[in-house]
């Protein structure tokens, strides 16, 4: 793989860099990379997860080692559980992500207790502290903490956490979505600060949860499970927000988008023939602007989804003996 076909896989299906130039100064240097995505181990794995995946297999074949932080102590200052709750949901979190394609040979998996203990990243912690306000550790909460009236101190000790992670792990690449990025943003101007280098930032769509909500979450009971049969997938996808001709924030459509159209060169929509027959689309483009002009019926959209979910999601059931 030459040099543009690596810079090439790793920008693809990304919603922002930041920035480019350091990606290609990173490809450039010739040197192994290293890359990370974080996740609390909090319920299910999903196809909302799968997307960062996806990024990390794409970072593997582009000769990226790949590391996988499995935030325990996150979880845990988020009120998700016991530790031996979250180290359970850890465990299948791994296999999940092993049954989704990561190389468990070319991957490092780290359990966040396992770094995040260590005497100099709690040192980390609090240099990092003493350089963030706490107007911009609160703004880099997620939403739901954001909006709380009282937040615990753990909710301000989270972001600075994720940010002294890139640290102990030694990363050049961080991946996450774009809910991650006023974390990240903090990262970039306050690791410099403690004479620390700030990685590079790759930023991916979220996909709506399926009742139309901002994100897909295990939480809310509106995600497709990576582990779920054909037959629920097919209920749950039946009963997804798809209003006919609107594309914006269409978790059906995103998911035509991020998850179909990168593996297949031909989609086909299957419609009875006193319906038009089955429609036949080589780009999502095409696609989506045939359903803004109501040209494909949602009900034929979300029945062939469901198809072509199942069949993606197909190595993971078998992974599990479903």
């Amino acid at each position: 793989m030459d040099r543009d076909e690596r810079l090439d896989l790793i920008l693809a299906n990304t919603s922002e860099v930041v920035t480019r130039e350091e990606i290609e100064g990173l490809v450039d240097s010739g040197r192994e990379l290293r890359a990370y995505a974080g996740y609390e181990p909090s319920g299910k794995i999903h196809l909302g997860h799968a997307l960062s995946v996806n990024k990390l297999i794409d970072l593997q074949k582009a000769g990226v080692k790949v590391t996988v932080l499995l935030a325990d102590l996150h979880a845990h200052l988020n009120g998700k559980g016991s530790l031996d709750e979250i180290r359970k949901i850890a465990d299948y979190n791994r296999e999940c992500f092993i049954a989704l394609g990561l190389d468990p040979v070319k991957t490092d998996f780290v359990l966040g207790s396992e770094i995040q203990l260590d005497p100099d990243y709690f040192m980390n912690v609090q240099r990092l502290a003493l350089t963030t306000t706490l107007l911009r550790a609160r703004r880099s909460m997620d939403v739901i903490s954001r909006d709380e009236e009282n937040p615990s101190v753990a909710r301000v000790l989270y972001p600075l956490m994720q940010v002294a992670d890139m640290v102990a792990l030694g990363v050049d690449i961080a991946v996450g979505g774009s809910d991650q990025r006023k974390i990240h943003m903090l990262a970039r101007d306050n690791l410099p600060r403690l004479g620390l280098p700030s990685p590079a930032f790759i930023h991916l769509p979220i996909i709506h949860g399926l009742d139309g909500d901002e994100k897909m979450s295990s939480s809310k009971d509106n995600f497709i499970s990576v582990d779920d049969p054909p037959e629920e997938i097919a209920r749950k996808i039946k009963k997804a927000y798809c209003p006919a001709g609107v594309t914006e924030g269409n978790p059906v459509l995103e998911l035509y988008r991020y998850h179909v159209f990168p593996r297949y060169d031909e989609v086909l929509i299957k419609r009875p023939q006193k319906f038009g027959g089955d429609l036949s689309y080589h780009s999502y483009i095409n696609l989506e602007r045939d359903f803004k002009d109501e040209a494909v019926h949602p009900a034929d959209l979300k029945k062939s989804l469901s198809e072509y979910v199942a069949q993606i999601l197909a190595p993971v059931r078998g992974y599990f003996g479903k």
